[in-house]
């Protein structure tokens, strides 16, 4: 069973299922979302990136949204997803955020094992999690935000704490991985593919074609960036329209705001003036 969590004025998605939230992944395709797989009781079979894995009882898988994934096999799995709109729409510590150690931040797919400690301890804030998805109120997103702020953190924590083990699993697309971290470190600065292809070492040609099979091209990952910290300071600052253009880089606030519109169909006024009437 799945149950999912959605904010009209973000497009923020919470999902939080078992086994069958992963049934549409009997064939390799891009994951989509952020993404953690718990095999709480027994092992289960995956493919990541084509890369046979075995995620063992007690250990946790955690995935960015662009990896690929097929689900082989597996009961008693707890699977967490979410959007950047959900998570990253929030300030976080660089080691906690969407480019963090979790994900784009560590050179290798992270596996966490949980011990009984932490078994208990991550089995009583799922329930908290159930609980909070049943409560509908004007709080209930920055509940759920703060509660999966927390599993990040916990999972960091206990990430950072075996840096001294054999990596499980090198990523198949560092190109990707790489780009996605130019494109956080940059996107306020440089707005162009030319920049990031020139960091690389490659051509903007050839790197395009390096995303051939993702839903993304390079120029709509750095949209996307753009977009998206315009959200967050509409939602969460005072700043005007214009002020938030002049900080993500742009000279003239309507180049952002034809951005805007084109990502989202709302200009930023209308966007941040829907969010308050949807609070």
């Amino acid at each position: 069973m799945t149950k999912t969590f959605t904010e009209f004025s973000t497009n923020a998605i919470l999902k939080i299922g078992n086994e069958t939230l992963l049934e549409e992944f009997k064939d390799s395709k891009s994951i989509g979302l952020y993404t953690f797989i718990w095999a709480t009781k027994t092992p289960i079979k995956v493919l990541v990136d084509g890369v046979p894995m075995t995620i063992d009882a007690n250990q946790i898988l955690s995935l960015t949204a662009i990896q690929y994934f097929q689900f082989i096999e597996g009961n008693d799995v707890i699977v967490y997803q979410f959007n950047r709109e959900f998570y990253c729409i929030k300030d976080h510590d660089k080691e906690v955020g969407c480019v963090g150690l979790l994900f784009f931040g560590n050179e290798h797919i992270p596996v966490i094992t949980l011990d009984a400690n932490e078994q208990h301890k991550f089995a009583v804030l799922h329930e908290v999690f159930l609980d909070e998805l049943e409560t509908t109120d004007t709080i209930q997103a920055e509940m759920l935000r703060m509660l999966m702020a927390r599993f990040i953190i916990k999972t960091t924590r206990l990430l950072k704490s075996t840096t001294g083990e054999k990596a499980t699993l090198k990523g198949t697309n560092d190109t990707l991985r790489h780009y996605n971290l130019l494109v956080e470190s940059h996107y306020k600065e440089e707005h162009s593919v030319t920049f990031y292809a020139e960091k690389l070492n490659k051509s903007p040609k050839t790197l395009s074609n390096s995303f051939a099979k993702y839903a993304k091209s390079p120029l709509q990952i750095i949209h996307d960036r753009i977009v998206l910290e315009a959200k967050r300071q509409l939602l969460y600052t005072d700043k005007s329209s214009k002020e938030i253009a002049y900080d993500i880089g742009f000279d003239d606030a309507s180049h952002l705001s034809r951005l805007f519109k084109k990502q989202t169909s709302l200009t930023p006024s209308e966007f941040k003036k829907n969010s308050k009437t949807s609070a």
